[in-house]
């Protein structure tokens, strides 16, 4: 049965579009990215696509904004035909673009000085599982925001966590959640270059490490695609190089104004940035394994 509140997603990228084809389960849902091959991937979901910022956010109750970085989301928000000119007041947005805390007050303020509601909310778990509904959603926003997004939220999440009732307060614990998927990305890929160099099994390797206490979920999630780097194959896109990279700009951003020391991070952030400095910005993030191996391309 549909609720009948209408949803728009605006952003179709690896997260977006499970995200939007999962929601049209439950909602109406109208789409609008600037790809047209992605809106088309929607459409054929059952989606409405939309020509325009505008035109996607009319008569929404819940807009649920995915873009890549702070400029994106002013750009949707507040741009000639941003969404903010369409939607009516009451009306919610959530945001779960990883932006740092700064964006998402600014956003919301202006958000707020339309009448528009707004709610912080910081995804993790990858698109496999936002495409299940079983996402790790950490959320910021006051009780009556939070309450206008709720039905949303539940569809999306698995676990909803409450970090605070101010905006920005769910960027907070996802710097915190960034941190530790950047490292364990590097560690990853520093392990299975090792196993490779070794000449083992990489497959093996990650079923035998994902089972004992080496585990983690970067490496079950990451680790297949790394593998494929190391072969000399190509894996599917799924988490661009420059995102990560962005994002643990940010860790290091907050941990600078905390005055909190975070070598480890600093390392792959590090790791990140050569790989940009090489060209792959555009290519999956497991391609870092390639730094530190020779593989032949």
């Amino acid at each position: 049965m549909t609720n009948a509140t209408k949803v728009t997603v605006v952003g179709l990228g690896a997260m977006g579009l499970p995200m939007a084809t999962h929601l049209i389960e439950s909602f109406a849902v109208t789409v609008f990215d600037i790809n047209p091959d992605a809106l088309a991937k929607a459409a054929e979901a059952g989606a409405t696509p939309a020509t325009s910022l505008r035109s996607a956010s009319e008569g929404a109750d819940v807009v649920v904004l995915i873009v890549r970085d702070a400029t994106q989301l002013d750009a949707a928000l507040f741009g000639s035909g941003g969404v903010a000119d369409s939607l009516t007041p009451g009306a919610v947005v959530v945001i779960t673009s990883t932006v740092g805390e700064t964006a998402l007050v600014r956003a919301a303020e202006l958000l707020s000085g339309r009448g528009l509601l707004c709610v912080d909310a910081a995804l993790s778990g990858g698109p496999v599982r936002a495409g299940r509904g079983d996402l790790l959603i950490m959320v910021g926003g006051s009780a009556a925001a939070r309450t206008a997004a709720q039905p949303v939220l539940d569809a999306l999440a698995s676990t909803l966590c409450v970090v605070g009732e101010r905006v920005g307060q769910g960027q907070q614990l996802k710097v915190v959640n960034q941190l530790l998927c950047g490292i364990h990305t590097a560690a990853a890929a520093e392990s299975l270059a090792l196993a490779h160099r070794l000449g083992l099994d990489l497959d093996m390797v990650i079923d035998v490490l994902g089972g004992g206490a080496a585990a983690s979920f970067m490496l079950a999630d990451r680790g297949p695609r790394i593998a494929q780097q190391l072969r000399g194959e190509t894996p599917p896109l799924r988490s661009r190089l420059d995102v990560i990279g962005k994002d643990m700009g940010i860790v290091g951003d907050v941990a600078r104004e905390q005055k909190v020391s975070v070598p480890v991070a600093s390392a792959a952030e590090q790791l990140y940035r050569m790989g940009e400095a090489a060209g792959l910005a555009a290519e999956d993030d497991s391609i870092i394994a390639t730094l530190f191996a020779a593989v032949e391309r």
